[in-house]
């Protein structure tokens, strides 16, 4: 067993120019990847932003507005130009990811045990999975949710009241709804995280149930640092950080219970290959 585990240490050692170039290798293809989902998302940018102002167009219906009616300004020439690059970047990144990630894994696989190697591969299909889950979610149920609740503060009617009106700018609505993603993206990868965390032993499952009430008081932090400054997509953000804290803790009991069972056959195949006196 020890030799095996040498001899895969061997085949992956390699001077450090060649690690270097192994390194400026994938940084290329990374960016190439980059570079070429960035230019389709440029391309279909209006496209894209049109697609993602449906949410908005369902708030208003749940509102009891006029969904044809939605109107979206921007108050600086250059304004839209901008918004299209940075949701070209945004989207870029997003198609990009699954190139990216596997270009990371081609250069950190070299120096992985082979068990290594097949334990970080289902961590690596679910993290993108994950993020898209978050992102349907914000898409479907937490934008329209937010845009209703903003939308609901309106002052409109035939009275003689002043009418207040939202018209948001193209640009602070793209930020928002990327917030949103970003912000339930990156927080349902916390299953895969603390899963890899405790694999490798800087977390036990025990040591996660503990701290479960510091987590919930984390959760809530987080979520009001990530959002926008309203309750809906606060507690929307919240919660479900909560619930996958608590996968997480189910994950890890998980692997600690593979990890004993691996351990046990282990120590029966030692026990078996000593001689018998």
């Amino acid at each position: 067993m020890n030799a095996e585990r040498d001899d895969d240490i061997d085949q992956s050692s390699a001077p450090l120019i060649d690690h270097l170039i192994e390194l400026r290798s994938r940084l290329m293809w990374a960016l190439a990847g980059f570079f070429v989902a960035f230019l389709v998302c440029f391309f279909f940018a209006k496209q894209i932003f049109n697609l993602l102002v449906i949410p908005f167009q369902w708030a208003t219906q749940w509102a009891g507005l006029d969904a044809d009616k939605v109107d979206l300004i921007y108050t600086a020439p250059q304004e839209f130009f901008f918004t299209q690059i940075k949701l070209a970047m945004f989207g870029g990144l997003v198609l990009a990811f699954p190139v990216i990630a596997m270009q990371v894994y081609k250069f950190v696989a070299p120096g992985l045990y082979r068990n290594e190697r097949r334990a970080f591969m289902p961590f690596l299909i679910a993290s993108p999975i994950l993020f898209l889950i978050g992102a349907a979610l914000v898409y479907f149920f937490f934008t329209p949710m937010v845009m209703w609740f903003f939308l609901s503060m309106q002052q409109v009617g035939p009275d003689n009241t002043v009418q207040i009106s939202l018209l948001p700018k193209v640009s602070e609505y793209l930020g928002l709804i990327m917030t949103l993603i970003l912000s339930f993206g990156l927080v349902f990868q916390l299953p895969v995280v603390t899963t890899l965390m405790v694999r490798v032993g800087l977390l036990t499952s025990t040591g996660l149930a503990d701290k479960r009430k510091y987590a919930i008081v984390a959760a809530f932090v987080a979520a009001a640092i990530l959002t926008p400054p309203d309750p809906v997509s606060q507690i929307g953000l919240a919660l479900p950080t909560i619930l996958l804290y608590e996968i997480a803790i189910w994950a890890a009991r998980m692997v600690e219970r593979q990890r004993e069972k691996e351990k046990t056959a282990q120590d029966e195949t030692d026990e078996a290959d000593q001689p018998t006196a």
